[in-house]
């Protein structure tokens, strides 16, 4: 864990003084479950979006297979003008 300091608004700093009083808990402990909720996008619900967007293209008729896509991509000269 590594330490911070931050500056707040009164109004905030007395709204999180009461809630964690209310809850047992610390302003540390409020700010931390919040920037993981905001920032740390991730554990299931994440997961489950993984998972029910695996394969949403499977059945496409309208896309060649990814081999014959990349053949064609490498043999046009798109790759030599993005490097030049």
């Amino acid at each position: 864990m590594r330490r911070t300091q931050l500056y707040l608004e009164e109004d905030i700093w007395k709204m999180l003084k009461v809630k964690a009083r209310l809850n047992g808990t610390t302003v540390s402990d409020l700010v931390r479950a919040a920037v993981r909720e905001k920032y740390l996008v991730g554990g299931p619900e994440r997961k489950d979006a993984m998972l029910a967007a695996l394969g949403v293209w499977r059945d496409r008729k309208d896309l060649p297979d990814t081999q014959t896509y990349l053949r064609r991509l490498r043999k046009g000269g798109r790759l030599k003008r993005v490097l030049r």
